[in-house]
Order: structure tokens, then C-alpha cells, then sequence
């Protein structure tokens, strides 16, 4: 039990931190957007609470749930025999929840995901175009284009639902749920978070570059490449 409760500690610790990557990259406005982490071994996750401005996140705010987005009852004590919490009880997780969880679910590669509304992507979301992949950078990070994923409303798991579907069968980390915005996965919640920002800034790039005429396609078998390389080769 010490050892479930220290991992419950450090992946909230971790969680809150990296809500704050949100705000340096100008991801989220106000209390929108969410990070999530799941509990390495445990069918367990810990996600932002639902409005609760980022500068005032703690790490004893994360909310812990199980799989399906409930929250996980109060523990009775640590291995100290202090009394510990899963999550402050006067807390509701985030309302996407469901569609994390989900995705948990069904990817066990998954230790991470990320909801943000960050303004270019979230305009590819609106118009329900995937962005072409036009950039080394792209073929680098996501493999390809980053997807457009279906409609869907706030309340169950159908975000999660399309989340899976759409990334399934390709490489990229992150999804723009249509007229929503983007979700990314990752690895750990760390990757996740990186591919939120990179989601963003090809986002920008290639809606400036439309702007000056037809961005210029890349060859599948060089994004492959590129890809590859990135993913397996490059930094190790």
C-alpha cells in the first residue's frame, strides 16, 4: 500500500507541474483544458479538477479516479499512519474525464493525455480539416497529418470514443476533435504535453504558410523516414 500511495503522490506532483506548461505555451484560457496521468500498474489515473484556476492547482487538488472517471473513495492512512487522501473529496475531476479514461482504457500504451482549446488548432478543429503534413517537423514528432476526429458531445465517453478510433491506426500523438479541439496522447504525461505544444505550433506554421500560397506536400516514404529516424534514432 506505501508504495501505491508514494506513486499516487509523485504522478500528482508531476500532473500539477505540467499544468503550468499549459499556461507558458499560451495553450488555455481561464480554467479550460486538462492534464491527465495514469497510475504506472493500477487501473487508476489522476486528472485536473474541474474549475479551479490554474494558479491556485496544488498537488493535493489532482483527483484521483479509476478507469471510468470515478473518483476513487478516501484512503485511511499512509504507511506513517497519517491520514491520506486519493483526492480532495470537495473536488470533481475535469468534465472530460470520461473521454481520458477511455482512452486509458483501451491504449495501455497511453500514461498521459492532454485536452487543450489553443487557438490554431482549435481552428483546424472548427473547420474539421486535418493539418497536412508539410513539415520535417511533422513528419518528425506525429508521422504524418495530424487527424481530425468526429463530433461529439461533453458527458459521456464518445470524445474518448473518437479519440481511439481516429489514432488507432496512425502515428500521430495528438487528434483535433472536430469543433472542439485538440487531445494528445503520450508515453507518460510529460510526452503528452509535448505533443499538445507541438500540435500547436505546426498548427500556426502551416496555417501561416497557406496564407502565402499551397504549402508543399512531403513524400509519404520521407515522412516514414523522417519519422523513424526521429522516433528511433534521433537524441539516443
Amino acid at each position: 500500500m506505501s508504495d501505491l500511495l508514494e506513486t499516487i503522490a509523485q504522478v500528482r506532483r508531476e500532473v500539477c507541474d505540467l499544468h503550468a506548461e499549459l499556461t507558458r505555451y499560451q495553450l488555455v484560457v481561464w480554467t479550460a483544458g486538462n492534464v491527465s496521468g495514469r497510475i504506472p500498474g493500477y487501473d487508476l489515473m489522476v486528472i485536473k479538477p474541474s474549475g479551479v484556476s490554474y494558479d491556485e492547482l496544488t498537488p493535493e487538488q489532482m483527483v484521483v479516479t479509476d478507469l471510468y472517471g470515478t473518483p476513487v473513495a478516501r484512503l485511511s492512512s499512509d504507511a506513517d499512519g497519517n491520514p491520506a487522501a486519493w483526492g480532495n473529496p470537495d473536488l470533481s475531476p475535469s468534465s472530460d474525464t470520461a473521454a481520458h479514461a477511455y482512452v486509458y482504457r483501451h491504449m495501455p500504451e497511453v500514461g498521459g493525455v492532454v485536452h487543450t482549446h489553443s487557438t490554431y488548432a482549435t481552428a483546424w478543429a472548427a473547420r474539421g480539416e486535418e493539418i497536412p503534413c508539410v513539415l520535417t517537423m511533422m513528419g518528425d514528432e506525429f508521422g504524418g497529418p495530424i487527424p481530425v476526429g468526429p463530433f461529439a458531445l461533453i458527458g459521456d465517453d464518445s470524445i474518448g470514443q473518437g479519440i481511439v478510433e481516429t489514432l488507432k491506426n496512425s502515428h500521430s500523438p495528438a487528434v483535433l476533435m472536430q469543433n472542439h479541439g485538440p487531445f494528445t496522447i503520450g508515453k507518460d504525461a510529460k510526452s503528452a504535453v509535448k505533443a499538445a505544444v507541438m500540435c500547436e505550433e505546426v498548427a500556426r506554421t502551416v496555417h501561416i504558410a497557406r496564407q502565402l500560397g499551397d504549402p508543399l506536400p512531403i513524400d509519404q516514404a520521407k515522412i516514414e523516414s523522417l519519422y523513424d529516424r526521429y522516433q528511433n534514432v534521433y537524441g539516443r
